[in-house]
Formats: C-alpha cells, sequence, structure tokens
C-alpha cells in the first residue's frame, strides 16, 4: 500500500511540475498577422517573439500568469492564464495606440514639441549607457538569409543552384541558423559563451549577438563593412546637428507616457539613421526603435538595413532590450537577397558574480556540446517558432548532411567519390587552374590528395632577359595521420630568347595544432634553380613588366639567376607571436638582355640594362651568399574565440611589432637588421588611419651584394598595390643602400566618406577622399618624402591618387597612380 502511495504522490508531483505550452498568435484589428511581436510574463524579462507569421509558442511551468503582448504602434495587451499541464490557446488581437495630439503653437522661429523631448534624451543618455556596470542575459538569435531570384552566370562562370543551397529556380533560404549565447558584462569586458549553435545541414551557426545600442554616440550596424565610419544615433551628443525631429503624438503604456519621434537626418549621404524613436516622458529613455539605414546615408553593401528594438523593464529603474530584429535587403550582380536576424534577450541578471579570472584573453567560448544539441532541445528553449519554410530547409538539409555523413564511412561512398568524373576542359588549362583529386579511407574518414595546375596564362610574361617566358607550377597536397599536411611545389620555367631552363622543387610540411590555439610548426626544404628579382619584395609584377616592356620600351624587372637550397622553420605561437628562422644558400649567376622585340618601335627609346643603372657601381659577378635570418613578430593583446577543438585568434587593439636579422656568409659578409611597427586605427566619424614605421641598417657591411641591399619599394608604373609598403614615385634602385641606419615612414588616412559626402556627384557615388605621406631617410644626400592625396571606393574597387614625390637625387615629380581600394578593392590585386 505504501508503494502506491509513494507512486501516486510522484505522479501528481510529475503532473503540477509538468511544463504547460502557451501558444497563439499575434494579429492586428484587420486581422493581418504581426511579426516578431514580443510575448512575456508580467512581472518578469522571460518571454519570447512571434516568428514572421505572427505565431508564438511559450513554455511555463504549472501556476497562474499574466501574459503580456506588445508591438510596436499597439497597445499593449494582457491575458491571464491557468497552466496546469494541458496546452493553453492564447491569441492577441492588437488595437492602434491613440495617439494624444499635443496642442502646441509653432510660432515663426519656433520648434516642433520633440526636440525638447530629444534634448532631454541626450542629456541622458551616458547615464543610461553606463548605469549598468555589470550584467549576465541568455540570448537566443536565429539568422534567415533567403534568395528571391538569382542570375544563372557571374562573370562569365555559370552558377550551381546546389552549391548555393537553393532550388532549382534560383531561389530559397541559402542560410540558416540558430543559437543561444550567455552574455557576461562587467565593464569595460563582454564575454560571450555558446552554449548550442547549430545551422542548417549541419556544424556551427553564427553565434555572435549583434547588440546595437543607440545610447552609444556612433552605432556600428552589425559590421563595420557595412558603415566604416559608424553611423550617427538620433540621441548623440550632436545629434541636432544631423537630424530633424517631428512628435508624431504620445501614448500611454504601463501608466508611463511614450512619444513616438518622426528622425529625418538633415542632410544625404551623411551616416545617418531614419525612422522612428519612442522616448518616454520624465525619465527620457528608448523604450523602441524602428530605424533604417540606406544607401543614401553610407549604407555599403547592402540596399538597406532595417533596425527595430522593444526595451523592458528589468527593474523598475532600469530597462534593457528584450528583443532586436534586423531587416536586411540586397540586389547586386543580379542576386535579390533578403535576411533577418531575430534576437531574443532572457534571464537578465544585474548583480553577477563572476570568478577571478573570468574575464581574459578568451573573449568568445564554445560549450564542447554546443553543435550536439538535438531537436527536442531545440523545440523546447526556441522563443521563435520557426516558420513553415525554416523547419523545412533544416529537416531537409540536416537530412542530407546526414545522409553524406553515413554514405561517408561506406565503401560504396569511396568508390562514386572514386568514379565522379573530374573532367578538365581546353580554357580550364589555358585560363583557369586545374587538378585532380584521390579519395582514400584512414579509419572512418575519407582523406583525400589533391593536385593542382595553374592555368598556362598565369605562367606566361615577358621580360628582357628570358624574352617570352612560361612558368609551369604543378603541386600535389598529402593528407597525413594527426591531421597533418604535406604539400609539393615544383616549378618549371623556360626562356624562349635566352633559352635558359630553370626549375625547383619544394616540400613543406604543416604540423598538428597541438595546444588548441592554432599554433603549429610548419618545416620549407626546397631547391634547385630559379629567377629572382633584385628586390627579394619584387616590387614590379610580370604582368606590369611585360606591358611596359611591350608597349613603352621601359623594361623595369631587373634579375638574377640563382642555384639554391632553402630550409626554413617557423610557428605561430597561439596566433600571437610568429617566429621563423631560415638558412637559404644561393649560387647567384648574373644575366643579361639577350631581345629587344617590343609592339610598338620608338627609335628615342632603348632598353636599360639588366644591370640596375643607378647601381652601376656595385659589379654583380657570379657569386656565393649563405644566409641566417630569423622573424619575430608580436601583436600584444591578442584575443580568441575558443571553439571545442581549437581556438583562433581575432586581433588586438594594439600594433604588430616584426624583427627581422639577417647574417651574410662565404662571399658575403653583412650583418642586416629591420624593425618595424605596423597598425590599422578606426577613428569611426573621423576615417580609418593605417601606418607602417620601420627602421633598420647594416651593423656590418664589409661585403653587401646588389641582392643583400636595403631596398626601398619604388613604383614606376601607373598601377599601385603595395599600399603602406612602398614609394609610389620613387626609383626602384636609386635609393638602395647598405649604410648603418635607415628609417621609413608610410602614413595614409582613409576619410571614409568624411569630407566627399558634401560635394555633389562623390557623395552620391561614394567616391572617398584619401591622404597620406610616404617617406625615408639614410642621410642628407639620400632622402625621399611624397605626399599623395586620392579618391577611393570608385565602383567599390577602385583607387586613384595624385602623389608628388620630393627626392635628394632628382627633380621633384608629379604622378598618377590607379590601384584597388575600398570596400571591396582591397580584396583583389594582381601583379
Amino acid at each position: 500500500m505504501m508503494r502506491y502511495l509513494l507512486l501516486s504522490l510522484l505522479l501528481f508531483v510529475a503532473v503540477q511540475t509538468r511544463a504547460t505550452l502557451i501558444r497563439g498568435t499575434v494579429s492586428n484589428q484587420k486581422g493581418e498577422r504581426l511579426p516578431f511581436a514580443t510575448v512575456m510574463i508580467k512581472g518578469t524579462t522571460n518571454g519570447v517573439t512571434t516568428n514572421a507569421d505572427g505565431v508564438y509558442h511559450l513554455e511555463v511551468a504549472a501556476g497562474s500568469y499574466t501574459i503580456v503582448c506588445q508591438y510596436m504602434g499597439y497597445t499593449k495587451e494582457e491575458k491571464p492564464v491557468q497552466a496546469a499541464g494541458a496546452e493553453v490557446q492564447a491569441d492577441f488581437v492588437l488595437q492602434p495606440v491613440s495617439m494624444q495630439i499635443r496642442e502646441v503653437v509653432i510660432r515663426s522661429g519656433g520648434e516642433d514639441p520633440a526636440y525638447a523631448i530629444i534634448r532631454q534624451a541626450i542629456k541622458k543618455r551616458s547615464f543610461y549607457q553606463q548605469q549598468v556596470k555589470k550584467y549576465t542575459v541568455d540570448t537566443y538569435m536565429k539568422l534567415q538569409a533567403k534568395m528571391r531570384k538569382m542570375p544563372k552566370k557571374v562573370f562569365g562562370k555559370k552558377i550551381d543552384t546546389e552549391d548555393v543551397g537553393v532550388d532549382s529556380t534560383g531561389k530559397g533560404i541559402f542560410g540558416l541558423s540558430e543559437s543561444v549565447t550567455r552574455v557576461s558584462y562587467e565593464a569595460p569586458n563582454t564575454k560571450l559563451d555558446v552554449i548550442s549553435s547549430r545551422q542548417s545541414g549541419g556544424g556551427l551557426g553564427f553565434s555572435i549577438p549583434a547588440t546595437i545600442s543607440f545610447y552609444d554616440n556612433n552605432v556600428e550596424a552589425i559590421t563595420s563593412q557595412l558603415g566604416p565610419r559608424g553611423f550617427i544615433s538620433p540621441i548623440s551628443e550632436n545629434a541636432i546637428f544631423y537630424y530633424r525631429y517631428r512628435l508624431e503624438g504620445s501614448f500611454m503604456d504601463d501608466n508611463k507616457l511614450v512619444n513616438k519621434i518622426k528622425v529625418m537626418p538633415r542632410r544625404k549621404y551623411e551616416p545617418l539613421f531614419a525612422g522612428y524613436i519612442f522616448i518616454t516622458e520624465d525619465d527620457w529613455r528608448i523604450h523602441s526603435t524602428d530605424l533604417m539605414l540606406t544607401k543614401e546615408y553610407q549604407l555599403e553593401l547592402l540596399d538597406t538595413l532595417v533596425i527595430r528594438q522593444t526595451h523592458v523593464p528589468v527593474t523598475p529603474e532600469v530597462w534593457r532590450t528584450k528583443d532586436q530584429v534586423v531587416y536586411l535587403a540586397l540586389k547586386m550582380f543580379g542576386f535579390d537577397v533578403v535576411g533577418n536576424s531575430v534576437q531574443v534577450y532572457s534571464n537578465y541578471n544585474l548583480h553577477p558574480v563572476f570568478p577571478k579570472g573570468f574575464f581574459n584573453k578568451v573573449i568568445m567560448k564554445y560549450e564542447k556540446d554546443a553543435a550536439q544539441r538535438g531537436l527536442q532541445y531545440w523545440d523546447s528553449i526556441r522563443p521563435v517558432p520557426l516558420e513553415a519554410d525554416e523547419a523545412r530547409d533544416f529537416k531537409v538539409k540536416d537530412s542530407i548532411a546526414q545522409v553524406r555523413r553515413d554514405s561517408a564511412r561506406s565503401r560504396y561512398h569511396l568508390d562514386s567519390l572514386r568514379k565522379k568524373p573530374q573532367q578538365v576542359s581546353v580554357q580550364d588549362v589555358l585560363l583557369n587552374s586545374w587538378g585532380h583529386t584521390w579519395y582514400f579511407r584512414r579509419d572512418t574518414a575519407i582523406q583525400v590528395h589533391r593536385f593542382n595546375m595553374r592555368s598556362l596564362l598565369s605562367g606566361l610574361s615577358y621580360n628582357t632577359v628570358e624574352g617570352v617566358s612560361l612558368a609551369i607550377e604543378p603541386s600535389v597536397s598529402f593528407s597525413l595521420p594527426r591531421r597533418r599536411v604535406l604539400t609539393w611545389t615544383n616549378n618549371v620555367r623556360y626562356g624562349f630568347s635566352n633559352t635558359h631552363l630553370n626549375a625547383y622543387t619544394g616540400l613543406r610540411l604543416f604540423g598538428n595544432s597541438e595546444d588548441g590555439f592554432g599554433s603549429r610548426n610548419v618545416w620549407t626544404l626546397e631547391g634547385g634553380k630559379r629567377v629572382l628579382q633584385f628586390n627579394r619584395e619584387n616590387p614590379i609584377g610580370p604582368i606590369m613588366n611585360s606591358l611596359y616592356t611591350l608597349l613603352l620600351k621601359e623594361n623595369y624587372m631587373k634579375l638574377y639567376e640563382a642555384w639554391f637550397t632553402r630550409a626554413q622553420f617557423s610557428r605561430n605561437f597561439q596566433n600571437a607571436m610568429y617566429l621563423s628562422a631560415e638558412v637559404n644558400y644561393e649560387n647567384r649567376l648574373p644575366v643579361e638582355n639577350t631581345t629587344d622585340f617590343v609592339v610598338f618601335k620608338d627609335s628615342r627609346k632603348t632598353f636599360t640594362p639588366n644591370h640596375p643603372q643607378e647601381l652601376a657601381a656595385i659589379p654583380f659577378e657570379r657569386e656565393q651568399v649563405l644566409t641566417v635570418s630569423g622573424t619575430l613578430r608580436y601583436q600584444p593583446g591578442q584575443r580568441f574565440i575558443e571553439y571545442p577543438r581549437y581556438k583562433q585568434a581575432i586581433g588586438s587593439k594594439y600594433p604588430t611589432f616584426t624583427l627581422q636579422y639577417t647574417k651574410g656568409f662565404i662571399d658575403g659578409d653583412f650583418d642586416k637588421w629591420k624593425f618595424s611597427v605596423r597598425d590599422d586605427m578606426n577613428f569611426k566619424l573621423l576615417g580609418a588611419l593605417q601606418y607602417n614605421l620601420s627602421a633598420g641598417g647594416f651593423f656590418n657591411n664589409r661585403s653587401v651584394s646588389i641582392p643583400d641591399l636595403q631596398h626601398f619599394n619604388g613604383n614606376q608604373t601607373f598601377y599601385n598595390i603595395k599600399y603602406v609598403n612602398s614609394f609610389q614615385l620613387a626609383p626602384y634602385y636609386q635609393y638602395s643602400t647598405s649604410a648603418g641606419f635607415y628609417a621609413t615612414a608610410n602614413v595614409e588616412h582613409h576619410f571614409n566618406g568624411l569630407l566627399t559626402n558634401k560635394i555633389p556627384l562623390f557623395n552620391r557615388l561614394k567616391w572617398n577622399l584619401v591622404a597620406g605621406s610616404n617617406a625615408f631617410y639614410v642621410n642628407r644626400a639620400n632622402n625621399y618624402v611624397e605626399v599623395f592625396a586620392g579618391l577611393e571606393n570608385i565602383f567599390k574597387v577602385i583607387r586613384v591618387d595624385v602623389v608628388a614625390g620630393y627626392q635628394s637625387q632628382a627633380d621633384t615629380r608629379v604622378g598618377v597612380r590607379v590601384g584597388f581600394g575600398g570596400i571591396l578593392g582591397r580584396a583583389f590585386k594582381f601583379e
């Protein structure tokens, strides 16, 4: 009998404590569903958000609750709910807020009453920004990206819809992920602990909550790439100089008067928002926002970005963001993309106790099982119900991924991969790289060996020493045990004019990352015979040299040949410090011009000798030089993201320091050193500064050959890619030196729309000003300074500079240089 009584008691307790699912819809009086409405338990910050169809699910323990629903522009509604185990249906029909329009007489020269409210909000801005010194909060985030239209080809290359992840019509979801992240904050430190994360098709999803604070003067909208200068908040310190305001009306919300204020930029082409901000009366805090960015207001890459936030009281004195929805839209190169990010914040704790050392270099950490959570888990914690197409996308792509994983363990899958045709076309051989893959089994995983060959066109060039030169560069990569990789690279080069064949081969072993920080040893061994420029930094590329030689009769590239053997060891230490040591032996061979062929004959010009004319006083004969060198690079303050199996560095606010030393032996006898400091600094509205400062020299210069001199990267062509590491108008070898000391400085400032956003046409095109100076100093007879100003972000990729060079050994020169620069341009270059 006691056993039955005990069992009955346990069943009673289980029924009483069983979670109850409250579900429902949120719509307006017209029956239109309201997407991403906030549904909460009254008196707490715990709640959920409706999905794009206005549907919500809320799970609670047994008990009596009052459920509150609110949506921007509608009156908040409450419903009492009795949770006793059975599912409860609670639908909300919201009514538009009853706006109270103040009777205000605006005389000539007067202003809208919104300005008085905004001024009060500006006064309180810094208080609310710094009000909370520490807290923790759980953040659920769902990201969705959907293709509405997709071209069949881009730049002549066919696009496979399967690779993009959409259906055969080029439509559908191609990106979907969700995550739960605990945010811990103690001024000025923030740490993210990713509890769970997944993306459609398997793997970790994007898990960094992009919390946008309009209490900041300068607002970063998700990523700096969307606006390098940031965007001015409607309640920033100087907001009234940038915005116009209009009071649309006021309404009551929980016995608190809320003012709806329309935000209007005063001028186009400034980094400004447009839309509505809701400010509470008396305490002048943000109640909610509905603000938009467009391309007219310096939004980059996207066409529109809409940010909607709802703030709720955590305590009577402290309000925090409850949910944030970001919508985006983009049309580019025939792609039509829309997306949204939904973030729901819950379980605020304003008085957390953090253990000593909690805030450290790891600012984001994934739990070991973050990607292993099952469907039951996600269905139980998700505060935003999946939409029908999202649920279908997860199901289909996860199933396909599982089938692939299962088949990857089977012999049939291995055989099918081996039988899969890997066709090579004539176009691939001539214009594109091509290769072949071999599949094999190691334990339960399928490993691969890959062969790759660069296109013939990429290896074709012309210079006065070799004439037409063709380089063939086959390479093979081998997968080894313990996640090591061995690459075998080869280079075979033939000059059709001097009939010289140069060939070398090399092996590079990438060791396993043993400490989890991405640190790994890299061993390199190579040797053979090759062609090199006297300046090892290759100041002019083969394409530019070929064009200038064939079309303008200017042979800037100066070469020599060498039999060589090189061995190098390098290691990244926790990705913050890099160390390398190298031994290089060269048997150097001088070469001469063997051809004077040009496309356009010009009797007034002659090719210069291959030996740099500026260094004619320094002989270059056959010689043997052995060099031993070391490099140490360090960036202090490095921060990391810790994944379940490894850690990844994400940078630091401090500059990077580099120290190099080289010792020469045999026919060379010298000691050469260099110390440099480099950094990128973003000043938001004022633009970004990049600099590269260095000093170096020779402790010993008893025997220094031309390849071992200190060369300054000059540029005598119209094209430049070595920004912050070159001198745009300086000759290539005129200032080369073996002096005991030299110093260089490369500084440039990217205004990112500052100034040009006030110039007609430039502001529409978003062409941005860039300016700076490059200089080096050896002694009074050997120094150089140039200043430049230009425009970048031309068509998002082009940069054009006008440069004036003041040279100690020549007359002042003015020239124009073209390169890649801008939002997309820094990712492109060719040599």
